[in-house]
Formats: C-alpha cells, structure tokens, sequence
C-alpha cells in the first residue's frame, strides 16, 4: 500500500515538473541576420563580376575585365586599369564586414543620406551580381552606412574605401615596364650635340664608358638616379595626337636609347615646346583728325620755327620695345619599343602623354655631369 501511493506521487510529481518547464521555458532566440558578420562582398562576387561600375557625385566610371584577365578603363582611350589601385579597392571591400543591422524604418533610413553613391558588379551577361549603395559615416566609432539592392534595411560596416569617379584616375599611368636592373647600355645625348655611352656587362658590374676624359670614371650615382627616373616613367596627363604642343615636343626631342641585357632596345624621347620671347607690338595710336586735331596744332604753333635744314627735334623719351615672354610647353614622353609587340607601341597610338616638368630639365646638360675623377689605383 506504501509503495503504490509513492509510485503516485512520484507520477503526479512528474507531471507537475513537465507543466512547470512548458510555462517557464525561454522564448526561441529570434532568427539572426544572415549578413551579420559576413564579407560586405562575397569571394564568389569577385569571381563572378567582370564588371566594376561605381559612381558618386552625378559621375560614372567603369572598368571591365578582358579575356586575358587584365582589365581596362573603356572610357578613357580603353586604357589599362592600374592594377595596384584596383586590387587595393576590391581588398577593402572584401575585408570590410557587416556589423550590425541599423535600422529597418524607411524614416530612420532616409536621414542616412543614401543617394547616388553606390558599388556594383555584373557578370558577362550585364546581370548584376552585387550592389550597394553607401549612406554616410558613422558618427560614432566609425564605419559607413549601406543598404544592399533594394532592400528595406540599412548597415554598418566598416568599409573606409574611397569611391574615385574619374575615369583618368584608373588608368594606368606607367609608360614603361623595364627594371633599371635589366638595362645594359644608355645612350645619352646632349642638347649641344655630342652624347655618351656608357655601359656594364651584368647588373653588378660598375658603369664605364668608351671614352672617358682624362683621370675620369663614370658617376655611379648619376646615372643610377638617371636610369632610375626613365624606367619610372608615369605620365600626368593625356592629349590628342593633334595638339599644337605635342608637335612642337616632337620637334624638340631628346631621345634616350636603353638596350636590355637580352638585346631589346627602347628609345625615351622627351621634350616640348621651346619658352619664346616676342616684341609686343605697339598699340595703336589713336585717330585725332578733324575737330579733336585742333588742340595740337595750337600746340605746334607755339613751338619755335624750325630752319630749314634743321632736323626735328627727337623725342626726350624714345619708346623702347617692350617684350613678352611665353613659357615653354608642357613636356612629352615619346616610347617606343623594339619588340613590336610591346603594350607601349600600341599605346603611343592612341594619344600624346605629358609628364613631370622635373624629369625633363632632371636629365644630363652637358657630358661632365656623367663623370667624376677616378679612384686611385690599388698599390
């Protein structure tokens, strides 16, 4: 009898215990955001894209993926894109994360100042793959607002990349692709006439010349700096093959010859337009025929009579000729290569390149500026 009333309550004990963790169990945790913590762009939207289009500011630009996998900037001259740069923006997009959601309020939404900063990336069929649209900085703590497609919701993450609109500031402004530890010989010529050659047999070898002057070797240094500013060649801006300037540069070139040590030759060309200085033509003087006239010539009548003979009196104050000086042009880069094949070819093609004034008027003026008195011999 004992032992059935404990088996009962041990039973209606149980029940209870059951009841009491159905009322009191905790509610189901709500569903989490799958975006949280998660690239703002996916690796596989970076494989997919071959197409990166941003834009900000009212302005556009796109670059596109080519089939040997380089990629190009097709509204400025389809230039090649600067992959350092390139590589740097996609980086930070894929390791910038999304931090939180923000908010899901189209008011709250609306004062983040989404307009028309946005990223995207499409496939080879123009179908879009990623896209977001960047709001404003965070206030506090940092990171940047964004909001995905059209989607009713609005993130931080921690992106810090710089949206950069102008199609120029993509295009790869490297002019040439050489290694100064590949050049063998520079043939260097001077605005006088006359030039130098100096060469070396391997790269580690010291620089020497044909004919040096007396007691003189080869300024390592100077041409190391030479050699240093052609291979680093960047241009800074971009001009039709028709400008006035970049014929006259090509008027007044001074063409640098470099052999590599696998014996390909690439010829440096740099110039521009000569600084000019012109008389300034005098100004007109002005008509005083007629009624004006009168005044001068009771001037002239109370001059005193002239003999004849006599010359006329010279002015105190002869006019002397007044000059003008018109600067010299911006400077020219003019490449070419010895293997046809070469992307610089085809690239003098298709427009005129400026570069830094410094260097032009950097180069060797005159042939002492290449060497310095030899070393003493080893007793």
């Amino acid at each position: 009898m004992r032992l059935k009333t404990i088996l009962v309550t041990v039973a209606v004990l149980a029940v209870l215990s059951i009841g009491a963790f159905i009322v009191r169990r905790p509610a189901p945790p709500a569903a989490t955001d799958v975006r949280l913590n998660q690239p703002l762009v996916t690796a596989d939207a970076i494989e997919k894209g071959t197409k990166l289009r941003l834009s900000d500011a009212g302005k556009t630009v796109e670059l596109t993926r080519q089939a040997d996998g380089t990629w190009h900037v097709p509204s400025y001259y389809d230039m090649q894109a600067d992959f350092n740069k390139l590589s740097g923006f996609v980086g930070n997009l894929t390791e910038a994360k999304v931090q939180r959601l923000v908010t899901s309020s189209p008011e709250r939404i609306a004062r983040l100042e989404f307009k028309d900063t946005k990223i995207e990336l499409l496939d080879r069929a123009d179908q879009v793959v990623f896209t977001a649209t960047l709001g404003r900085n965070a206030e506090t703590g940092g990171g940047r607002f964004v909001r995905f497609g059209n989607e009713p919701k609005a993130y931080l993450t921690n992106l810090s990349a710089w949206l950069d609109p102008e199609a120029k500031n993509w295009a790869n402004a490297e002019l040439l692709s050489v290694k100064a530890d590949e050049i063998a010989r520079i043939e260097i010529p001077f605005p006088e006439g006359g030039s130098v050659t100096v060469s070396r047999a391997k790269k580690e070898d010291p620089w020497t010349a044909g004919n040096p002057p007396a007691g003189q070797s080869v300024k390592a240094d100077r041409v190391a700096s030479l050699l240093s500013s052609i291979t680093s060649l960047r241009f800074s801006e971009t001009s039709a093959l028709d400008d006035p300037n970049l014929s006259a540069a090509k008027a007044n070139l001074r063409p640098l010859k470099l052999t590599t040590f696998d014996n390909q030759t690439i010829t440096v060309a740099l110039g521009r337009k000569p600084g000019e200085k012109k008389i300034k033509p005098l100004a007109a003087t002005p008509d005083k025929s007629g009624p004006a006239a009168l005044g001068n010539l009771a001037d002239l009548a109370k001059q005193p009579a002239r003999k004849d003979g006599e010359p006329a009196a010279e002015s105190a104050n002869p006019l002397a000729p007044e000059f003008e000086t018109i600067p010299a042009g911006p400077v020219f880069a003019v490449v070419s290569h010895s293997d046809a094949s070469a992307p610089v070819n085809a690239l003098m093609q298709k427009r005129g390149f400026q570069i830094a004034e410094y260097t032009f008027t950097g180069l060797p003026q005159k042939a002492d500026e290449l060497f310095e008195p030899a070393p003493p011999p080893n007793p």
